[in-house]
């Protein structure tokens, strides 16, 4: 069974991983090392392709979009053939049973079990890899947040993770990395409820969209992200992937001014 990466070295794999080629590509804007861009307000295809020494042509083909479309902030788009093609996105809606939500007869979640639904979706990891998870949402949030996975596909924008986790991400143990809606629990230090109790929230990539509430940082480990004028792969920004959710009805946590939950989206903006 593999051990779960303490914190500090869960940051050190992801700068390795995740931060080096941005830096590398910083310095040498036309580095061919690079193995993805992660697209600024303004990018465009043909600025992209110049400042790598490749074609727009190729950028759009290599990366299945549109040649002649805005790409979007927030969007990684590899520069180099991927060993594979994207399958186009899949999704399905499902009942969800007691067991799959850890359901406690005497807990009074604010909603049942048959109210909720489990959303499969398709998603493109940190790599560039294709994967199928799910996020499990209240019955009437499902439609919404399976266009908002729709459009966060099609822009190319990459999830860290999502369950189920043996599956997706097997060496990993720290759950605080998943992109993840339904959660019986109280907002942290209070006896209230959280949205995510409703099915109605969804977090994503927590630790490149920590939550910072005065000095109490959460995932820990995570200050990196808290720079928000970075582009680095799966952060979210306002004129970004958090469009997905803001059309489809969604609050954003980022725009709170009590506190910033970066990763959070919810329907009734708490």
């Amino acid at each position: 069974m593999p051990k779960r990466l303490p914190a500090a070295a869960l940051t050190a794999l992801l700068l390795a991983l995740f931060l080096a080629p941005t830096q590398a590509a910083a310095a040498q804007p036309a580095a061919r090392a690079a193995a993805w861009h992660v697209v600024r307000p303004g990018d465009t295809l043909s600025w992209i392709g110049a400042r790598y020494g490749v074609s727009a042509r190729n950028l759009a083909a290599w990366n299945q979009i549109p040649l002649n479309n805005a790409i979007q902030p927030d969007a990684v788009l590899r520069l180099g053939p991927p060993p594979v093609l994207l399958p186009p996105f899949q999704s399905k809606i499902v009942p969800v049973t007691p067991g799959e939500v850890n359901w406690k007869p005497g807990s009074s979640c604010p909603v049942i079990p048959g109210n909720l639904r489990k959303l499969w979706v398709s998603y493109i990891d940190f790599h560039g890899d294709y994967h199928v998870g799910s996020v499990v949402v209240r019955y009437d949030v499902a439609r919404r947040a399976q266009q908002i996975f729709r459009i966060l596909y099609n822009w190319r924008f990459r999830i860290m993770a999502m369950a189920p986790m043996r599956v997706n991400m097997p060496q990993q143990r720290n759950m605080a990395v998943v992109t993840a809606g339904y959660n019986c629990r109280n907002v942290g230090g209070t006896r209230v409820w959280s949205e995510h109790a409703s099915g109605t929230a969804i977090d994503i990539n927590p630790f490149q969209n920590p939550m910072l509430r005065g000095s109490s940082l959460s995932p820990a480990n995570s200050a990196l992200y808290l720079n928000r004028s970075q582009y680095l792969i799966g952060m979210i920004h306002r004129e970004g992937a958090a469009r997905a959710f803001l059309w489809n009805g969604f609050h954003w946590g980022g725009r709170w001014t009590s506190l910033k939950d970066y990763m959070h989206f919810s329907l009734t903006n708490r």
